[in-house]
């Protein structure tokens, strides 16, 4: 299928998201297989996403749950949907807990910026980062009662932060 005939996640069901998960649990399965890594997969629909998590006892998922070795996996776990199943996919992996992990981050940068403000700043920039983290910091500074937009292109693109 041409990449201009792909149909993308937003149009998706609950259960084309739900078929989007299992196939991604299936690629993740093997992938886990030939690590020989033990780990429990669960499978949701969170806001018109499919939302994989894969859990182990201990520490044995330690190694896969880094940032960017989760935005990797989760980037090959996209790719292999998208060729089974002729759909862009949006998914989102969560490793070993590794999306909370980056929440409670993302919320220190932010408290971080906050304070820039509450010292006379008129903005606060924060890093480059994914649009799902750009998407949690919008998120993050709305419930604080700020504003938040994005700016720039591709790798560069980052969140900006001020007072209403």
């Amino acid at each position: 299928m041409a990449t201009d005939e792909l149909k993308t996640s937003t149009d998706a069901s609950v259960e084309d998201l739900e078929h989007e998960g299992d196939v991604a649990a299936d690629f993740l399965e093997e992938l886990l297989d030939i690590a020989d890594i033990d780990g429990d997969l669960n499978l949701d629909v969170r806001q018109g996403r499919a939302y994989v998590s894969v859990e182990a006892e201990g520490d044995g998922l330690s190694l896969l749950s880094a940032p960017d070795t989760v935005q990797a996996l989760q980037e090959l776990t996209r790719l292999a949907v998208q060729s089974k199943t002729g759909s862009f996919s949006r998914l989102i992996l969560d490793i070993g807990g590794s999306r909370d992990t980056r929440r409670r981050q993302l919320e220190s940068l932010v408290d971080a910026a906050v304070a820039k403000l509450d010292d006379g700043a008129s903005q606060a920039s924060l890093p480059s980062m994914s649009s799902y983290e750009r998407k949690l910091v919008h998120d993050i500074v709305s419930d604080r009662g700020l504003v938040s937009e994005s700016y720039g292109e591709g790798p560069d693109r980052h969140t900006v932060i001020s007072r209403r």
